[in-house]
């Protein structure tokens, strides 16, 4: 029997059909605005991928896709292009078309949701990329016939070219099929290279204690966290972060800058993106955290991730030992 893998402290993400009706019955009530759509960068900046001259670079192409290149390597998160997920159309093109994108050393996934891991996708990246993948899911890909494929448990390292990929926790679930139910792992990505930013790529997650534990274990310049697929957060809530939690993960992990993602791209659950982009700006200005620190990127917006960092004052990003849950209500309570 395959093994099945679990969350930090043993936190349950389970629910019944009876809850996933529910859900769907209270869905058909609500009446959501769906008009904005997350802007595209004009003009286009891909061709800043082709040339990176040895400059740090980090572009979003949209929900959980970025594209990562420092020390002379390319690396893409969770890459996603697909039009179609399930019944959910893609609400905008992905900010860097595929024939635009250049080649691929290394690939990273978080888990193997179909929103994070789509194989029509990633058979048509440039190159021929190393893909590592969270442990328990690699057979998957060696059954496809990839051959460079690594899996990591929580907390393990491998070193690429000079650049290391550690796979650090996150709370989630997954599944592919009726009967694989978390027979893989899931987490997110630190990469770290001497001289260049360290980034946290968070996958998917509720929020959890495990950002503070990875807050501690690294020192995290960008911290690249999921905001949407929150509501009805009754049912969301332990597999994914409210806008308000995605804050306190970012104070929890000590991050200096703060780059949202997992949203906009796919109607995966009832929140809209402006509803996730309004509530993010609503807690971070009740915290009164700096504007700067946090970079709400186009679609296809390429940053000298090295040149951001160099303009922003010293920042003490320790943590508030009250729960992120707790602030959440707290917050509520005044509205």
């Amino acid at each position: 029997m395959a093994k099945r893998y679990e969350n930090l402290d043993g936190v349950s993400t389970h629910k019944t059909w009876a809850d996933f009706r529910r859900w769907q019955r209270e869905r058909k009530q609500k009446q959501k605005d769906l008009s904005y759509v997350v802007p595209h960068v004009s003009p286009p900046q891909y061709e800043r991928l082709q040339e990176p001259n040895g400059r740090p670079q980090l572009c979003w192409v949209g929900h959980s896709t970025f594209v990562v290149q420092l020390n002379g390597i390319t690396i893409v998160t969770d890459p996603v292009w697909a039009n179609w997920m399930g019944a959910a159309k893609r609400l905008t093109a992905p900010g860097v078309p595929l024939d635009k994108m250049p080649p691929v050393d290394v690939v990273l996934i978080s888990h193997g949701h179909y929103d994070h891991l789509h194989f029509g996708s990633l058979r048509r990246l440039k190159g021929d990329p190393h893909v590592f993948v969270p442990v328990g899911l690699g057979r998957l890909f060696r059954r496809r016939g990839y051959r460079h494929v690594t899996e990591l448990s929580w907390w393990e390292t491998v070193v690429f070219r000079d650049v290391s990929l550690t796979f650090v926790p996150s709370q989630h679930w997954t599944r592919r099929t009726l009967w694989d139910t978390n027979t893989s792992h899931w987490g997110g990505w630190v990469i770290t290279s001497n001289g260049a930013p360290t980034i946290y790529f968070a996958g998917d997650s509720g929020y959890f204690r495990g950002f503070r534990d990875i807050g501690e274990r690294f020192s995290i310049d960008y911290a690249l966290l999921p905001i949407g697929a929150y509501e009805p957060e009754w049912f969301m809530g332990p597999q994914h972060t409210t806008p308000e939690e995605a804050v306190q993960a970012f104070l929890d992990c000590r991050s200096r800058l703060f780059v949202p993602m997992h949203y906009g791209a796919f109607r995966l659950a009832d929140d809209t993106p402006k509803e996730a982009l309004d509530r993010l700006w609503a807690e971070w200005r009740r915290r009164g955290l700096e504007e700067e620190r946090l970079l709400c990127l186009k679609l296809g917006e390429v940053i000298d991730a090295a040149q951001a960092l160099t303009a922003l004052s010293p920042f003490d990003n320790s943590f508030s030992q009250t729960s992120a849950i707790t602030m959440v209500k707290q917050a509520r309570q005044k509205e």
